[in-house]
C-alpha cells in the first residue's frame, strides 16, 4: 500500500479560514465521501468535487446534502486498500484530481488537520479500522428490521386507520407505523392535533395489541409565538436557557420551520438532554411511541440566517466558500456566528444532527429501557453509534431507484449500515411496476421503509389503486424480507458492514470495481434488482466462484462473466455464494409472530472449501442481552452445527434444510442419526429435508 502526503500539485494553505493540502494516492478505484449523490466508484477524470456540507434540500447530483463524511476508501489493482480520513466539522471541499498520481485536495473553512490513514490490507480491513476508530454502531431492535410504514399526510385518524387496515386484510407483512409532521398541532413538536388526529392514541394501543410499533417525527425547531404558559418546550427551554443564542449571546436566534418562527435547542448545552426527556417523557405518556424520527436537523431554517438576518463579518462572509447548494454558506440555516454552549455554528454546523442523535438516542433509551430506534437525516462521523439513516426526500423515478444502490453501500462504509431510501419514492406518483421494483429492492436495504410525500397518491404495498396482482407481487418481496430477518440480523451482530460492494469481497477482480447496481449482503447473497421500466431480464455479473439460485438452488454454469438472466415482475434475482448457509425462517405478518415460527437453513457448498454460516438469537429488545450463538458447518456430505453460547432460553426450532448442489440422489438421509423423510430435485441437483423439529440448542449433525 502507497499513500502520501504530496503538496507539490496543490501548495498547501494554512490561513485563519482557508487550510488547503493534497494527497496523493496510487488508484483510480476511489469510494466514498459523502453525503453526496453520485455512482459509488468515483469518476476521477469526470469528478466535479464533492462539497460537505449538511443542507436541507432534495437529493441532487453533484449537491451537497445532508451530512459529512470524508473518509475515502482506495483499492490498489492487486487488491491492497487504504483509508484516508480527515477529522473535520468545518464547511469542507474535497476535490479528486486526475493527475499522477491521483490527487485528493481537501480545503476546508477552519479546524485542524486532523489526518487517520488506515492500512488494510483488504478493503472490510479498512472498514473494520475506520470503525475502531469512530465507533461501532449498536444491534437495533429486532423489529426495527422489519418493514416500515409512513407517509405524510394520511388526512387524520381514519386515513391513518385504513391504511392499518388494508396491510392487516392484505396479510402484508409490516411491523411499524409512522407518523410525519401532520399528527402535531400546528407542527409543534411534542404536541398532537386532538382533532385531526383524535383517535391517535387508540390507533397507538390498537397497534401495540397487534405485535406492530409506532414511530412519529420531531423536528428541531421550536415554536417561540405561542402565549406564555401555552407551549411548556419553549417555556422550558427560556427557562434552562438551551436555546442557540445570536452572535452577541442576548437571546435565542430565531428562524422558520414548519411551526413558523422558531428557535433552535443547542443539544450541546449540559441541560438539554434533560429538558428534551422530560417532554419526549410527557408525550410518552399520551403516545407511548417505540422509536423516534429526527428530521430537519443541519438544522434545516427556511430563512438564510435568521428572521433578522447576520450580523456582517468574516464567518457569515469567509473568504473562501466551497460551491454549495443555495450558493452561500447560510443558505436553509442559521447564521455562522450562532453561539452554542461548546461554540460557534460555523465550526458545529455539520454536528447538529450528530448532538441530536445522540441526546435522542440517550432519552429514549431512558423513556422505553430497550434498545432505542433512532432515525436521524442529517449525520456526522460516528452518528452510526445511535441513529439509522435515510436518504430523504427522493423521487419515484427509476434513476432514484439505482441512486439508492450507491446511497446504501456509502453508509454501510461511513459506520451507519443502518440505511435505506423511501420506497416508491417520497416526491411524485409511481406506478405499480416501479414500485413493486422498488419493494424487491427495498427488500434488500438493511432498512427498509416506505414514506410518502403529502401531495402524492397512496404508495403503501396494499393501495387501492394497485391491482391485486400487484398486490400479490408486493407481498412476496416482504415475505421474502422476513423470511430473511434472522440473516440479516446475525449479519448485524457482526457490527460489520451488512450491505457491501462486490468489489469488497473481490478485490482483485477488476471488474467488480465500478459495479454499484449489484451488492452482497454480508459475503453470502448476491442481489441484482432491476433498474429500469419494462425490462424483464438483468445483466448480471457472477464473480469467479461457486453461484446458486437462492430460490431454486440450480448452480448458475458460467461465471466470471456478465450473464443475462430473467426477471420477470414478480422476481428480484437472489443468488448464495457457495460456502454459505443462511438461516432463514418461516415469514408471517410481523416480526413478533414470525420469531415463534420454525428457522430453516440453506446450504451452498463449494467445491474449494467447507461451508459455513451462523445463527445469532437473541430476545430482540433488550440492552445487552443474553444471546445464544450457533455456527452451521458443511463439509462434504456432512452438516453440523455447534452451539457456541446458550445464553438466552427459548424455543428454536429447525423446521427445515435445502442442500444446493448435491450431484447424487441420496437414498438415505439422517439427522442426529435418524432417518428422515426427503425430497430431490434431480434437475436443480437439490436436497429438500421437511417436516423437521430438531432443537437448534443442541448440537447438529445431518448426514446423506
Amino acid at each position: 500500500m502507497f499513500c502520501r502526503f504530496d503538496a507539490s500539485l496543490a501548495p498547501l494553505v494554512f490561513s485563519d479560514q482557508m487550510i488547503q493540502i493534497s494527497v496523493g494516492v496510487p488508484t483510480t478505484n476511489l469510494y466514498g465521501i459523502g453525503e453526496n449523490r453520485k455512482p459509488f466508484r468515483i469518476q476521477v477524470e469526470q469528478s466535479p468535487g464533492f462539497s460537505l456540507w449538511a443542507h436541507d434540500m432534495i437529493p441532487k447530483i453533484n449537491a451537497n446534502q445532508y451530512g459529512s463524511h470524508p473518509f475515502v476508501l482506495g483499492i490498489e489493482p492487486n487488491g491492497d486498500a487504504f483509508g484516508i480520513f480527515l477529522l473535520n466539522s468545518n464547511a469542507l471541499r474535497i476535490d479528486v484530481l486526475p493527475t499522477s498520481p491521483v490527487t485528493i485536495r481537501y480545503r476546508t473553512l477552519g479546524g485542524i488537520l486532523d489526518f487517520y490513514v488506515f492500512t488494510g490490507p483488504t478493503p472490510d480491513d479498512v472498514i473494520d479500522q475506520y470503525w475502531a476508530l469512530i465507533g461501532q454502531p449498536p444491534l437495533p431492535p429486532y423489529w426495527s428490521l422489519g418493514y416500515h410504514l409512513s407517509r405524510w399526510g394520511y388526512g387524520g385518524s381514519s386515513g391513518m386507520n385504513a391504511t392499518i387496515q388494508r396491510m392487516r386484510n392484505k396479510q402484508m407483512p409490516f411491523d411499524t407505523i409512522w407518523n410525519d409532521i401532520d399528527y402535531m398541532v400546528k407542527e409543534m413538536d411534542w404536541t398532537y392535533d386532538h382533532k385531526l388526529y383524535g383517535q391517535l392514541p387508540d390507533i397507538v394501543k390498537d397497534v401495540h395489541s397487534h405485535g406492530e410499533k409506532y414511530v412519529m417525527i420531531l423536528d428541531p425547531g421550536i415554536s417561540n409565538t405561542q402565549p406564555r404558559g401555552q407551549y411548556a418546550p419553549y417555556d422550558d427551554g427560556i427557562t434552562e436557557d438551551i436555546f442557540v443564542k445570536t452572535a452577541d449571546g442576548s437571546a435565542p436566534i430565531v428562524g422558520e420551520v414548519w411551526p413558523g418562527k422558531t428557535v433552535f435547542p443547542d443539544f450541546t448545552h449540559p441541560k438539554a438532554e434533560s429538558w428534551w426527556q422530560k417532554h419526549a417523557q410527557i408525550m410518552h405518556s399520551k403516545l407511548p411511541f417505540d422509536g423516534l424520527w429526527i428530521d430537519m436537523n443541519e438544522p434545516a431554517n427556511f430563512k438564510a440566517g435568521s428572521e433578522n438576518g447576520c450580523t456582517s463579518n468574516s464567518l457569515e462572509n469567509p473568504p473562501y466558500t466551497p460551491p454549495l447548494e443555495g450558493g452561500s454558506i447560510i443558505d436553509k440555516t442559521l447564521c455562522m456566528s450562532a453561539k452554542f454552549h461548546d461554540g460557534l455554528h460555523y465550526n458545529l454546523h455539520n454536528m447538529y444532527g450528530y448532538f441530536e442523535s445522540r441526546v435522542t438516542y440517550n432519552v429514549l433509551k431512558s423513556i422505553v429501557r430497550k434498545r432505542p430506534f433512532v432515525l436521524s437525516r442529517s449525520t456526522f462521523v460516528g452518528s452510526g453509534n445511535y441513529v439509522a439513516h435515510w436518504e430523504g426526500d427522493n423521487f419515484a423515478d427509476w434513476s432514484d431507484l439505482y441512486y439508492s444502490i450507491p446511497e446504501v453501500l456509502s453508509f454501510n462504509m461511513f459506520g451507519i449500515p443502518f440505511t435505506g431510501v423511501d420506497i416508491c419514492g417520497f416526491r411524485g406518483d409511481s406506478d405499480e411496476e416501479l414500485c413493486t421494483r422498488w419493494l424487491q429492492l427495498g427488500a434488500f436495504y438493511p432498512f427498509m421503509r416506505s414514506h410518502n410525500q403529502n401531495v402524492a397518491p397512496d404508495k403503501d404495498p396494499a393501495a387501492m389503486r394497485f391491482s391485486s396482482a400487484a398486490h400479490d407481487r408486493n407481498r412476496e418481496a416482504l415475505r421474502l424480507r422476513y423470511r430473511l430477518l434472522p440473516f440479516l440480523y446475525s449479519l448485524m451482530s457482526r457490527k460489520k458492514a451488512v450491505a457491501r460492494p462486490l468489489v469488497f469481497q473481490y478485490p482483485t477482480d477488476s471488474t467488480t470495481y465500478s459495479i454499484d447496481k449489484q451488492f452482497l449482503w454480508g459475503d453470502s447473497l448476491l442481489i441484482t434488482p432491476v433498474l429500469n421500466r419494462g425490462h424483464t431480464t438483468v445483466n448480471a455479473y457472477f464473480p469467479q466462484d461457486t453461484w446458486y439460485d437462492f430460490f431454486s438452488g440450480a448452480e448458475v454454469s458460467k461465471t466470471g462473466r456478465w450473464t443475462v438472466v430473467s426477471a420477470p415482475l414478480d422476481k428480484i434475482n437472489v443468488h448464495i455464494r457457495g460456502g454459505s448457509i443462511v438461516p432463514t425462517q418461516v415469514p408471517d405478518v410481523n416480526t413478533q409472530k414470525s420469531r415463534r415460527n420454525d428457522f430453516g437453513l440453506v446450504v451452498a457448498p463449494s467445491a474449494r472449501k467447507t461451508s459455513q454460516g451462523f445463527l445469532y438469537w437473541d430476545d430482540g429488545e433488550t440492552i445487552d442481552a443474553p444471546f445464544n450463538h450457533i455456527q452451521f458447518n458443511l463439509d462434504g456430505e456432512r452438516l453440523t452445527s455447534t452451539v457456541k453460547s446458550s445464553n438466552y432460553a427459548t424455543t428454536m426450532t429447525l423446521g427445515s434444510v435445502d442442500v444446493y448442489g448435491v450431484a447424487i440422489a441420496p437414498t438415505t438421509v439422517r439427522v442426529n442419526g435418524i432417518g428422515v423423510a426427503h425430497t430431490y430435485d434431480s434437475v436443480n441437483k437439490v436436497l429438500h429435508v421437511t417436516r423437521l423439529k430438531v432443537d437448534l440448542l443442541k448440537p447438529l449433525m445431518m448426514t446423506w
